[in-house]
């Protein structure tokens, strides 16, 4: 007993971090891959099996890629934590139902090789990768990524194309309430937008979320449009049209708040959200682009590093 009592008390110090949350990063693809559930089943109730087609095609090609780029670069597969399914799952929802497969395949494996790869794998990607698939594959096969290809599949109108092209009237020949169901052309998953919503709303509830950037995506966006309406009101629709059509929705919650592209200060945050939604209205406007919402999204991504200078004073600084 007398030995044990004066035994000399050992002290151990890991690395840190010494406290953690219990959050990961599988768990958190999990949550975000839930909250799109949603919406991937109205895609295929109202495009039917080529949704579903493209959803799964899109997602098992972006795990295929990882996988076989992390056994070229001799590392562990890290195809287990979901992100690769999540980024494949997005870059199906901003393409048509009716996409060819070579498409779908060329803009999932682009998303991974380019978008996250590249620069060494999650965490290290400075923009978001689905949306980096989408732009290559939308600028280099138009037509073949255009929804407005679907029109002779389907009786929904794109209500962007409408006004671009033929104007305000022919726009509002789709009502709000069907906007808010989905019930319009558009890319198979962006045009859920109340499946959207209730998604982030979840993700939301659950803490994975933080809703300065999508909070002041949407207000960008009914500002912005809220000014042209003001001047304009027989040529430019209202704000509340901007924010049902396209893939607005899509964007402030799911795509703009990629961790590794978006800002880290709430400050940053706001101003990166504010920014892709002026940047959407002004390119549906002035752009040749129907809806120019993905491409604002990598436009404000680019000045994240400056957003995240906008940050209060520390304690004590002059």
């Amino acid at each position: 007993m007398a030995k044990e009592a004066t035994a000399p008390t050992l002290y151990t110090v890991a690395a840190p971090p010494h406290w953690h949350c219990g959050r990961t990063v599988t768990g958190v693809m999990q949550q975000y891959i839930l909250a799109l559930v949603p919406a991937a089943v109205m895609a295929v109730v109202y495009y039917g099996l080529p949704a579903l087609r493209v959803m799964a095609l899109s997602c098992a090609t972006a795990v295929a890629v990882e996988a076989l780029c992390c056994r070229i670069m001799d590392r562990e597969s890290s195809v287990d934590d979901f992100h690769a399914v999540l980024t494949g799952l997005l870059l199906a929802f901003l393409l048509p139902a009716m996409a060819p497969w070579w498409l779908v395949v060329m803009g999932a494996a682009l998303s991974i090789l380019i978008g996250k790869m590249f620069f060494g794998g999650l965490g290290g990607n400075p923009l978001c990768p689905a949306v980096v698939g989408w732009a290559i594959v939308a600028l280099s096969w138009k037509t073949q990524a255009d929804p407005d290809a679907m029109v002779l599949s389907t009786m929904l109108i794109n209500p962007l194309t409408q006004l671009k092209y033929l104007g305000l009237e022919a726009a509002q020949q789709v009502s709000t309430t069907d906007m808010l169901l989905g019930r319009q052309l558009g890319a198979l998953g962006a045009t859920q937008v109340l499946a959207l919503l209730a998604g982030g709303a979840y993700l939301a509830a659950r803490g994975v979320l933080r809703l300065c950037i999508p909070l002041a995506f949407l207000a960008g966006v009914l500002l912005t449009a809220g000014i042209f309406f003001m001047l304009d009101p027989g040529v430019h629709p209202s704000p509340v049209f901007h924010l049902l059509t396209g893939s607005v929705v899509l964007a402030a919650f799911f795509l703009a708040t990629d961790p590794n592209s978006s800002p880290v200060t709430r400050p940053g945050m706001v101003a990166f959200g504010l920014t892709c939604g002026v940047m959407t209205v002004l390119i549906r406007v002035y752009g040749i682009y129907p809806d120019g919402t993905p491409f604002a999204v990598l436009f404000a991504a680019l000045f994240t590093p400056i957003f995240d200078l906008i940050r209060p004073k520390p304690f004590g600084a002059r």
